[in-house]
């Protein structure tokens, strides 16, 4: 077997192609606006606004980061090297957490958009849902674990086809609802006073996972060209595509649909927006985006995934196996592997829940506060590590507004969770408290003399 990743395998598209397609924008949209617009309201396109802007903030403590330690292992690596071991490990077990979680959250949709296309009348069927989701599990893993240059240009068409149909639906909503459009870019949509702290925390975690995933163009830092410069170039680019494209379509959402008819469309609010825009079947590339979407995320989570457990294994702080690279692909195959049996496994325990809507809002709000947690500990990382910056700007964008966006995370997590029912609760912070297990266990091989250096070999 090699012992490292393959080098160069990425270039600047392919990485914005994959920081886009993780956060999913199509996907995100049809999962989430209807939970944001039951939380918000009217006030849906200002949360994604407002927290875009934090999630900013965050972006420039990972390009900061990234560009004085390159590492697959990203927030894991960073803060176990900037703060403790201890956090860093913390820190890793979150993303493999709510990465795994995620394996439910991408599939379904992607399964229920198959059925739209292909049996519309098993659509509704959980079983059905369940097993078609199961089937692109297992499809997309096989293209992840052959090689990051055939997942970067699969990623990248993907991703290209997604942006042309919500270009195009933007365009035709403006044609059909411009005047509604504009009502809702007053300033009374978009005043910071419109909002309560309890709505505005129960919109950001929400607006949360809408956001989360763009930092995978940082696990893939190792295998992408100029490793110290082009990821956080990539991880820009992408962070201003996806908040025009959020609160865009956030607009459109509310110009074209009202908010009954956002609550009865559940997973499938892209569909119902085009099927008021454009006649059949030209509706149904909203459905071909939602899917190729979700294919996308859930590709990128499984690159997170087991990039994240490589750099811990190549750390010494989990088995040494999973640090293992195929000498032909030169990926991590059996991190990837893993991945896919975890995810199998939550899928079949998925079917417990009531419907479809149920599971997806559990997970949402579960992964809502794992993302918190980990983004703001890799905040606090960065303005750590710049704290003695002499230059203004790099003070700006390294400590003082990656600490501020870590604060508001962090603050908006815990409000929100005040409302979350128990079930919720126990999988998103219990998922990251049982990482104490293994954290002690690891701490208590430090200290009988296993060396283990955190993200780097």
């Amino acid at each position: 077997m090699s012992t490292g990743l393959r080098k160069d395998a990425l270039g600047l598209v392919h990485s914005v192609a994959i920081g886009v397609a993780g956060t999913a924008p199509s996907y995100s949209i049809a999962a989430s606006t209807a939970a944001l617009v039951a939380a918000v309201g009217a006030l849906a396109p200002a949360s994604l606004l407002y927290c875009g802007l934090i999630m900013v903030g965050i972006t420039f403590a990972f390009v900061y980061l990234n560009s004085v330690y390159p590492d697959s292992g990203a927030s894991y690596a960073w803060v176990g090297r900037v703060l403790s071991r201890d956090l860093g490990f913390l820190t890793g077990w979150t993303v493999l957490v709510s990465s795994a979680l995620f394996m439910v959250s991408a599939t379904l949709p992607a399964a229920t958009a198959t059925l739209l296309l292909a049996a519309p009348e098993l659509a509704a069927s959980k079983a059905h849902v369940v097993g078609v989701a199961a089937c692109w599990l297992i499809v997309v893993s096989a293209v992840v674990v052959r090689g990051m240059h055939v997942t970067g240009v699969v990623q990248a068409c993907m991703t290209a086809t997604e942006i042309a149909v919500l270009g195009g639906l933007t365009i035709a909503a403006l044609w059909q609802f411009g005047p509604r459009l504009t009502e809702n870019l007053s300033w009374a949509a978009f005043s910071p006073a419109a909002f309560t702290p309890e709505s505005f925390a129960a919109g950001a975690v929400i607006a949360l996972f809408f956001f989360w995933g763009w930092d995978v163009s940082l696990n893939v830092s190792e295998e992408t060209r100029d490793s110290g410069r082009t990821p956080g170039r990539a991880a820009s680019i992408a962070m201003l595509v996806i908040i025009l494209a959020f609160v865009t379509l956030a607009l459109v959402t509310l110009a074209v649909l009202s908010e009954p008819e956002i609550r009865d469309s559940g997973s499938n609010v892209l569909f119902a927006i085009a099927e008021k825009l454009v006649p059949r079947p030209w509706s149904y590339l909203a459905v071909i985006a939602v899917m190729l979407s979700s294919v996308g995320t859930l590709e990128t989570s499984l690159l997170q995934f087991a990039r994240t457990l490589f750099a811990k294994a190549r750390a010494g702080e989990m088995h040494r196996r999973w640090s293992r690279i195929h000498v032909r692909w030169g990926t991590p195959h059996l991190a990837n592997y893993l991945i896919l049996a975890v995810g199998l496994a939550l899928l079949a325990f998925s079917l417990a829940f009531p419907d479809v809507e149920a599971i997806l809002k559990a997970s949402i709000n579960a992964i809502g506060l794992e993302i918190a947690f980990y983004y703001g500990l890799t905040a606090v990382a960065c303005a750590w590590q710049f704290r003695k910056a002499r230059s203004a700007p790099v003070f700006l964008l390294a400590v003082a507004w990656p600490l501020a966006s870590a604060i508001a995370l962090w603050t908006a997590a815990a409000l929100a969770a005040r409302a979350m029912d128990w079930t919720t609760l126990a999988i998103g912070a219990g998922g990251i408290a049982i990482g104490l297990v293994p954290m002690a266990w690891v701490r208590a091989q430090r200290k009988a003399g296993v060396r283990a250096t955190p993200g780097h070999s």
